[in-house]
C-alpha cells in the first residue's frame, strides 16, 4: 500500500542513507558494536516519525538537492517500512551485544548485506517485501 500522507523521498538521498547504514554496520562488525543504537535511532525517526523529521535525512537532502544529484522522488511508504526493519534489527543487535551474546553479529551482518544492496544497486529488499505483503494482504477499508 503506497502512502500518500507523507512526502516522497529522493532516491539518491535514500541510497546515501543506506551507505551510512552500511558504514556503521561495518564499523560495528570491526569491533565497535556499541554504535548500533545510532542506527536504531535513525530507524525509529525515519520509520515512525517520517523522513522529513530526521536530521541526517534533511542534511543529505539539502546537500544533494543543491548539487542537483538528489534523483527522482519515490513513495516514502516502502522506505518507512524498511526503516522499521532497520530499527528492529539494530535493537536486536544492540540487546544481544549488551547482554554479552555473540549473536549480535547476525542482524548486523544482515543490515550490512541489505543496505549494501540498496546503495550499490538500488535494490531495497524490504521494499520488495512491503509490496509483496500488501499484494497478498491488502488493508481492509472501513
Amino acid at each position: 500500500m503506497l502512502r500518500f500522507d507523507v512526502p516522497p523521498v529522493y532516491a539518491n538521498v535514500v541510497r546515501v542513507e543506506a551507505f551510512v547504514t552500511t558504514v556503521i554496520s561495518a564499523i560495528a562488525l570491526m569491533g565497535y558494536p556499541f554504535l548500533m543504537p545510532v542506527l536504531a535511532v535513525m530507524g525509529l525517526i525515519r520509520g515512525f516519525v517520517g523522513h522529513q523529521k530526521c536530521p541526517s535525512h534533511r542534511l543529505i537532502t539539502k546537500v544533494l538537492v543543491s548539487l542537483g544529484k538528489a534523483g527522482h522522488q519515490e513513495n516514502a511508504g516502502a522506505k518507512m517500512f524498511a526503516n522499521r526493519i532497520l530499527l528492529i534489527a539494530s535493537v536486536v543487535a544492540s540487546i544481544l551485544y549488551f547482554m554479552g551474546n555473540s549473536m549480535w553479529v547476525v542482524p548486523t551482518t544482515a543490515l550490512l548485506i541489505f543496505s549494501t544492496l540498496e546503495w550499490a544497486f538500488s535494490f531495497c529488499a524490504a521494499c520488495w517485501v512491503y509490496g509483496f505483503w500488501y499484494k497478498f494482504f491488502p488493508p481492509k477499508m472501513s
